[in-house]
């Protein structure tokens, strides 16, 4: 490939209006490499898109086949979840995160990204002058944009410098004065997939309960800490969890990576039974209804979309049943990012760039999803613009709210040896480019 222009990238910058590339949504990096694509001609190695690179699970197809089969898209779904959606639901979670909650406490959602903007909007609502949230950053771009459409007051400190013993009098800093209604985390983490230790969940659970915040945390990557074997159900180590410490909590879990259900949309929330049962004066003043569970089936997911599709509750129910009798073991199929991460790692150091978020504590990050790089002090605007010219396409860092300089990676589009093979060429010209230029 013929390195592009920088005339030609300014371009396409300005023409779709993008002043700092360092803050480029996902979406807008998409649309700029598919504009230099076309300009070029040339295939882009695209590392920007956190999408799955796996089959979807037979099990869900087939189920979800059945159910259509049977004629259920004729009606209506109940709002709360289809019976057996919740009961797999709460054996799935005992399995593999080793937490009791109750059917009546899990409701089904169209995707994460659903359940955690309506869990925001309901937090937010619960005491007077309680709006801010606080993110432990890095973190997925859209949850910051959900707070902004909700006028939320978005709170966020970089995890790289507040690991082990700094976490608690940082959250005691942004909580003590009592205006935080809600913290949200990815864990593992999206980008760094760094992964929060179960000392380090207690500190936020411990906190949660002395503050009365509510802990919101992404299980969108449930079990890929691949340095546990974590495959078996009912069977330690578990997936951490906030949820063994405190009763402040709300867990989301996804069908699209876990399963690569990603186009139904289907995912999960369950609460601890305490806060489905918890009762606010000012839920019940505004909507007639007191209870937090009550209101966010009745009310926000009401009128938010009126439930999740009844097939995609079939699908994801038969997923979550069949991890539980041991006939689908997902884990072992999500290992595959984890071979693909490494590969891709070896290709990168081998033309000089290396990690950013590199250490969990004194433990080397996983391989997985995602991970994070840096290129000889550069910061992530001139790395990504330079990468694109070479034919590579990512996010910085910037736009997850890190302070440090790099890029994400996401490894679930080099699906073949021409990827990687396509990758380290990429990786060679932009390395010739920073010597040229220099």
């Amino acid at each position: 490939m013929k390195v592009i222009s920088k005339a030609s990238l300014d371009d396409v910058l300005r023409g779709m209006n993008i002043n700092d590339i360092s803050h480029a949504t996902i979406r807008q990096c998409v649309n700029i490499a598919q504009e230099l694509e076309r300009i070029s001609g040339e295939k882009f190695v695209h590392l920007e898109f956190g999408v799955p690179g796996i089959k979807a699970s037979q099990f869900g197809v087939d189920m979800q086949k059945l159910a259509l089969d049977a004629g259920i898209a004729a009606v209506y779904p109940p709002t709360a979840g289809i019976p057996e959606f919740k009961w797999n639901a709460s054996a799935f979670i005992k399995a593999f995160v080793g937490v009791d909650i109750f059917p009546d406490c899990v409701v089904p959602t169209v995707g994460s990204m659903q359940g955690c903007f309506n869990l925001l909007m309901e937090c937010s609502q619960l005491h007077p002058d309680r709006t801010a949230v606080i993110y432990i950053s890095p973190g997925f771009p859209s949850h910051y944009l959900q707070a902004k459409v909700l006028g939320l007051e978005q709170r966020t400190f970089d995890i790289y410098d507040n690991r082990g013993e700094k976490l608690g009098a940082k959250l005691e800093e942004l909580m003590s004065d009592g205006k935080v209604c809600a913290i949200v985390y990815s864990n593992p983490n999206n980008p760094s997939w760094v992964n929060l230790t179960e000392g380090e969940l207690k500190t936020i659970g411990e906190l949660c309960t002395k503050y009365d915040v509510i802990a919101l945390e992404d299980m969108a990557y449930l079990c890929m800490d691949f340095r546990k074997d974590m495959s078996k159900p009912f069977q330690p180590p578990f997936q951490p969890t906030v949820a063994r410490y405190t009763d402040n909590c709300a867990i989301m879990i996804s069908a699209s990576k876990i399963f690569s259900y990603a186009g139904e949309r289907v995912g999960l929330v369950a609460m601890s039974k305490k806060l489905y049962d918890r009762e606010y004066p000012e839920l019940k003043a505004r909507y007639g209804l007191a209870g937090f569970g009550e209101n966010f089936v009745l009310t926000f997911i009401y009128v938010n979309t009126s439930g999740c599709s009844r097939s995609a509750q079939n699908a994801m129910s038969e997923m979550m049943e069949a991890s539980v009798s041991g006939k689908y073991d997902f884990v072992a199929e999500m290992r595959e990012y984890a071979r693909r991460a490494h590969r891709a790692k070896e290709i990168f150091f081998k033309h000089g760039f290396s990690l950013v978020y590199a250490k969990d504590l004194d433990q080397d990050v996983s391989d997985g999803f995602f991970f994070t790089i840096g290129y000889d002090g550069m910061d992530g605007s001139r790395l990504l613009y330079d990468l694109m010219r070479c034919g590579i396409c990512a996010i910085t860092l910037t736009a997850t709210r890190s302070n440090q300089q790099g890029l994400r990676v996401c490894v679930s589009m080099l699906n073949s040896d021409e990827d990687f093979a396509l990758l380290d060429e990429r990786l060679g010209q932009f390395a010739d480019l920073q010597k040229s230029e220099s």
